[in-house]
């Protein structure tokens, strides 16, 4: 292994574009790689599946960025609201993790997601209503965003109609690239969306209704389980995590697909194969890149290498999804692939819970669009499509084509 650490290349393009080439070698090169990654912030990329599956359940891997002894980390965060913004179960560690989680499980249970599969149906037919007359339309702004938008904020009961302002804020909180955010545009984003959610959950418990955001606030005026930060906390994570990757796993599961014209063409022949496809997107293209951060409690040794406390381990779930050890031909999109225990949504007790959700948003929306964009292809080179540059991963845009048809979905 290398002792200078390996810079991640955020300012090239074609890395941009596909970091795949370079994770590749970074899992050939050993196990556990130092880096330095998206904001300048040191890391040790955990780059083979089994250590990474390993390092998900280790208890001396906190999920608290105090426990990171690099102060670039709580910088991202707005000083004047860090401990609140800290205040949810992604950061949390048991026995709070616990607490925090049980309040909101019972939104996200395989039934209770079910049912919500008419009205996901519903907004997926309306935002394809609107563009099949055209021909052509640019699926992340016109579909893949709004669509996984509107179900959160329906389930939490956001209006729909705030969902540029809370996208705003939030984009200005994401460190992307090699620079670090701006702490004061970063203060002031946290202070509007603040502002926001406490208006917000104040009108919920004037009139509460049948909604996860009247749910909680219900647990924290009369159960007393949260307090006023782990009530914003949760309500800001639920709200951006509900959406944000559901975005790329659309956007870049259909970018794949049409880069990949045998794949395209067999899941139009065999749409039961959908349910597979989804967990072959998420393992071959995720939305998280390259992977799920966690920090040393103590000196800790994954894999032969000691990793010192207070350092970020990053488990490098983009890299270890294509751990040839554990896929057979892992950069092959393969879309009958059956043994595909990803690490997408993470492993242990900080699994993602809203996993049966965004499984169930991404197989309609891509499902349908397959089925009511006939010819669809890329209106631009792929050379020319927009990525993301850091931490979440999917295309920027994707204009495409397609035959035009009616809007009787």
């Amino acid at each position: 292994m290398s002792e200078q650490p390996v810079v991640l290349p955020y300012a090239d393009p074609a890395f941009v574009a596909d970091p795949f080439p370079l994770y590749r070698q970074l899992r050939e090169d050993g196990p556990v790689r130092h880096a330095v990654l998206a904001g300048g912030l040191d890391a040790w990329l955990v780059t083979r599946y089994d250590d990474g599956l390993a390092a998900l359940s280790d208890p001396r891997l906190s999920s608290d960025v105090r426990d990171a002894s690099d102060p670039r980390l709580l910088a991202q965060l707005p000083e004047s609201e860090r401990e609140a913004m800290m205040s949810n179960m992604l950061r949390a560690d048991p026995p709070d993790h616990t607490r925090l989680r049980r309040l909101v499980s019972k939104a996200f249970t395989a039934r209770r997601v079910a049912e919500l599969r008419p009205r996901v149906q519903e907004i997926t037919d309306r935002l394809l209503d609107a563009v099949v007359p055209a021909g052509r339309a640019e699926l992340v702004a016109d579909f893949a965003l709004p669509l996984p938008v509107t179900v959160i904020s329906e389930l939490l009961g956001v209006p729909v109609d705030d969902r540029h302002d809370f996208q705003r804020w939030t984009d200005a909180m994401l460190v992307r690239g090699e620079q670090m955010p701006d702490p004061v545009v970063v203060d002031d984003a946290w202070r509007r969306m603040r502002a926001y959610l406490t208006r917000h959950l104040e009108a919920k418990r004037a009139r509460p209704g049948d909604d996860l955001l009247s749910a909680l606030t219900s647990a924290h005026d009369r159960e007393q389980r949260l307090n006023d930060d782990e009530l914003i906390a949760m309500t800001f994570l639920l709200l951006v995590a509900g959406y944000i990757t559901t975005v790329n796993l659309i956007g870049a599961g259909i970018a794949a697909l049409l880069a990949h014209p045998d794949q395209l063409a067999l899941l139009r022949d065999r749409p039961h194969l959908l349910p597979d496809a989804i967990e072959e997107f998420l393992r071959y293209d995720g939305p998280v890149s390259p992977g799920i951060a966690r920090f040393a409690r103590e000196d800790v040794e994954i894999a032969g290498v000691t990793v010192p406390r207070g350092a970020t381990v990053l488990v490098a779930s983009a890299i270890a999804d294509r751990d040839p050890a554990r896929f057979p031909d892992p950069d092959t999109l393969n879309i009958t692939r059956r043994d595909n225990a990803h690490l997408a949504f993470g492993h242990g007790i900080h699994y993602c819970l809203g996993a049966p959700l965004a499984r169930l948003e991404g197989r309609i929306a891509i499902g349908t669009a397959l089925r009511r964009l006939p010819d669809l292809a890329l209106a631009v080179p792929p050379s020319e499509l927009s990525w993301r540059p850091g931490g979440l991963r999917g295309p920027v845009q994707l204009p495409v084509t397609f035959t035009p048809g009616d809007r009787a979905g």
